[in-house]
């Protein structure tokens, strides 16, 4: 009985395992009400049955007892179910709970949780209603994963959803709020446990496997100068017995707790689809290659369609080899036969021919995968940065004259000063690697592809340059081929076949570059930064958390599956084991600062800054999709955070005297991104104005940039022959068999040429489910506990505008792809870019901006 009888009521809303954690994959109970007091499975009847499965002490925000800490009052349980709350979610469960109300213990600003049950449990948010003197109802939103006490020592803490700067904290919370900053920074030492909530930071030293043999060695990346790196998530696991700087590999990875997906949705399935398809169905289909299909190669680009219109019959034993997870299911079907389909890629949907022209090929340089590379050609011709103490020279080989035969009539000196001439480089990025990628049964160059802006606004590539190694030695150069356009003949064909190359290059930067390092691995220090240095009641806290739904589990997937030793990646993209250390030599030239997008557009000489422009840019290429509908999203993105930051820091002095702040950016900086400390473009976090460009470029990154490079993979890649991953042969010379086989069977040698049978499966299956967005995603404008994730009434009215001008942003992407004049927005596979909508259902959809990097 409370303080003269009196006493506060309460809903607590949890939910069961789910029994598809990808990070466990147990079977586990259900949760069912027993109407004695609790949740039960069998093994919890005795505990439930006393009333005791789940204990709760509220904490005072105003009242310190004598060793300065808030009050904590007296422990209470959960009572009955309560199964009509009309915002009760899928497998969720809501109870009622009574804590006695004492006056000395004052207005609960925190509580404490403890778990008596066998199993774990999620819980969703705690609740308090009619609490006296007016204070009226106050909400706990925690989303965390509660183990049993024997299993988890310290007893959880969550708080109310206030939004405090460190120094504006009641006093009675000051000593809970620096408790859980240090319960998740550990001690940073042991192996970590599942049931652990620790975030601390490793360099990526997992990625080979050296016990199983030398080719499975592959370098450590991050801390030290040749291979730097973003760090990851620390697991502790025991180095291998072959090398003690790499870190052993284990069914399962250890991320923080409540990272793993904990809600039922569709990324449980899409994401545990890569798990199987990496473990169950790529072994299953490399068998039925070994025996089935040889040669390993398609016979036409109708052979090819065959992979959507009829589906290719496998063995009905492969079937038992393979998880029935209904992900993976949706492509081996069965209708009575056995057999693997996949969905008709939306570049293919209208036109079967038309990726083949230069217009698409110049149009998804700018509104395709890999939409952010291209740059303005401002020398000519164009030089490497690569030393040439070391490569000797690769000046470029195309001439002018190659140029001006496709110039419209302008000099070649007229159309860069007219800031006409447009190169997409992939040409220091691999020749570094190119000798140890031919030396493989991989065949490919290193390729330049320079543009013209026409006077409709459409690109076209005017020629190709192609380099290999000299074969006397790296110092003496590269012996280089220059390649231009063709419509017939022959020279048709290898003028397509110079474009394949190009495209192959191109992909593998795009999933390496573009979507790996640039979002996925830059971003997961900053979740880890976060968790350790910022308390769940800071302002910053609250701005970017949802930005970080799920990274630090797909990324652990992707260490797992997709980027480690002998993984999908190796085995399907044209880098093969040299993938990550490639992207770790490409991040030394990585800048914070310029993946802003205004920034990144002036760097690539894209645009032009300009005051009289509604971005305060000006696109130098108008018809630029992902730049046009990019800086639309970027701006709502910038002004929302400058009006949320504005709220909690009205001056310098407020963000040098945050001391949470000051040390996540520290961290960050000096830890996070530790190989780039020095770096002299770091902010110095001293003025609103940094902290404004920072988190705008951080969100950016999360959703926006990610949504862009990620859900077009399956649209414009699931169609091999347009985005091709590697190439196996040289470009024929005259004389040769291959040659003769270009004017009699073009298409079977470009298919020679390209990714082979099994690896497209491969890939087709992989970024069919990277390419969906989950069930319940959260899209930029949106967040769980929508009313509730802060009490600030200004944060959450700017958040409502927010989402309002999301929505009219659009709208207006709608109209532009309205708009006829507008081709590259279209172009001629009939494919409006939409990856930068906002919103999107559930599904394959080619649209939609989720908040995070979440698949």
């Amino acid at each position: 009985m409370g303080f003269f009888g009196q006493t506060i009521t309460g809903t607590v809303v949890l939910m069961q395992k789910n029994v598809l954690d990808i990070n466990s994959l147990t079977s586990v109970e259900g949760i069912v009400d027993t109407g004695l007091g609790g949740f039960t499975s069998i093994v919890d009847t005795v505990t439930s049955f006393l009333g005791r499965s789940v204990a709760f002490q509220l904490i005072s925000s105003d009242i310190v007892d004598s060793s300065g800490k808030g009050k904590v009052g007296n422990t209470a349980y959960l009572k009955g179910a309560i199964n009509n709350l009309p915002t009760l979610g899928d497998k969720q469960n809501a109870f009622k709970i009574e804590f006695d109300y004492d006056s000395n213990v004052g207005i609960p600003g925190a509580f404490y949780v403890k778990n008596y049950m066998s199993n774990e449990f999620l819980l969703i948010s705690l609740t308090l209603d009619d609490i006296p003197n007016n204070v009226g109802t106050i909400h706990f939103v925690c989303n965390s994963w509660i183990y049993n006490a024997k299993n988890y020592q310290s007893d959880r803490i969550f708080f109310a959803n206030n939004t405090y700067l460190p120094s504006k904290t009641p006093s009675a919370l000051v000593y809970y709020r620096e408790l859980e900053l240090k319960n998740l920074r550990g001690d940073g030492t042991g192996e970590r446990k599942e049931w652990d909530r620790i975030y601390d930071y490793d360099v990526y030293n997992d990625l080979g496997d050296p016990d199983k043999g030398v080719q499975y060695a592959r370098p450590v990346l991050g801390g030290s100068s040749t291979y730097p790196y973003p760090r990851r998530g620390r697991t502790g696991r025991k180095p291998t017995n072959t090398d003690p700087n790499s870190e052993s590999r284990s069914s399962s990875i250890y991320i923080p707790r409540d990272e793993t997906f904990g809600h039922l949705k569709s990324s449980d399935f899409l994401a545990y689809g890569i798990k199987s398809l990496s473990q169950d169905v790529v072994p299953a289909l490399k068998s039925v290659f070994d025996i089935n299909f040889t040669p390993n190669e398609f016979d036409s680009f109708d052979d090819v369609f065959d992979l959507y219109e009829g589906g290719i019959h496998l063995p009905t034993d492969v079937f038992k080899e393979i998880t029935p997870l209904p992900v993976v299911n949706e492509l081996l079907r069965t209708d009575g036969e056995a057999f693997l389909k996949f969905p008709v890629p939306k570049v293919v949907q209208v036109s079967k021919s038309a990726w083949m022209t230069d217009e698409e090929f110049a149009r998804e340089i700018i509104a395709g995968l890999n939409p952010g590379l291209i740059r303005v050609l401002q020398e000519f011709p164009p030089k490497s940065k690569l030393d040439s103490t070391v490569y000797g020279d690769h000046t470029c080989i195309i001439t002018k004259e190659q140029l001006e035969l496709n110039l419209d009539g302008l000099t070649t000196d007229e159309a860069i000063h007219g800031k006409k001439l447009f190169i997409l480089d992939h040409h220091d990025s691999i020749i570094p690697y190119l000798r140890r990628i031919n030396s493989t049964p991989t065949k490919a160059y290193a390729s330049r592809t320079i543009l013209f802006l026409k006077n409709d606004g459409t690109l076209k590539p005017l020629a190709i340059e192609l380099s290999l190694p000299h074969p006397q030695g790296d110092q003496y150069g590269v012996v280089s081929n220059v390649y231009l356009p063709a419509i017939e003949g022959v020279e048709s064909a290898i003028w397509l076949l110079a474009k394949a190359y190009v495209i192959v290059n191109d992909s593998c930067f795009h999933q390496l570059v573009s979507h790996w390092l640039n979002t996925h691995a830059v971003v997961e220090p900053f979740v880890i930064a976060t968790n350790r240095q910022l308390s769940v009641l800071h302002p910053i806290y609250k701005l970017l958390q949802p930005h970080y739904r799920d990274t630090m589990n797909i990324n652990s997937l992707a260490r797992s599956s997709l980027v480690n030793a002998d993984g999908i990646i190796e085995k399907t993209f044209l880098w093969g084991r040299y993938a990550m250390e490639m992207s770790s030599v490409i991040y030394k030239d990585w800048v914070f600062t310029d993946q802003a997008l205004p920034a990144d557009l002036i760097k690539r000489g894209m645009a032009v800054e300009d005051p009289s422009s509604p971005h305060g840019v000006r696109l130098i290429v108008e018809d630029y999709p992902y730049a046009v509908d990019g800086l639309d999203i970027w701006d709502a993105i910038k002004a929302w955070v400058q009006e949320y930051v504005s709220i909690y820091y009205p001056s310098n002095d407020t963000i040098q005297q945050d001391s949470e702040l000051q040390s996540w950016w520290h961290e960050i900086v000096t830890v996070g991104h530790g190989d780039k400390k020095d770096a002299p473009w770091w902010p110095t976090m001293q003025t609103p104005q940094e902290l404004i460009q920072v988190c705008s470029t951080l969100i950016w990154i999360a959703s926006a940039l990610h949504a862009a490079v990620n859900f077009g993979q399956y649209p414009y890649g699931g169609f091999i022959l347009n985005r091709p991953t590697l190439s196996r042969r040289f470009m024929p010379e005259k004389g040769t068999p291959e040659y003769d086989e270009l004017s009699t069977n073009a298409q079977k040698a470009y298919l020679r040429t390209i990714t082979p049978k099994f690896q497209t499966l491969i890939d087709l299956s992989v970024i069919e489910i990277l390419s969906r967005h989950a069930s319940d995603e959260y899209y930029l404008g949106q967040r769980d506990s929508a009313d509730f994730w802060t009490n600030d009434t200004r944060a959450q009215e700017a958040f409502k505008r927010f989402g309002t001008n999301l929505a009219n942003v659009e709208l207006q992407l709608v109209q532009r792809n309205n708009n006829e004049t507008l081709r590259n927005r279209v172009g001629p596979v009939t494919m409006p870019y939409t990856l930068l909508y906002p919103s999107s259902e559930e599904g394959l959809t080619f649209r939609g901006i989720p908040n995070s990097i979440s698949i």
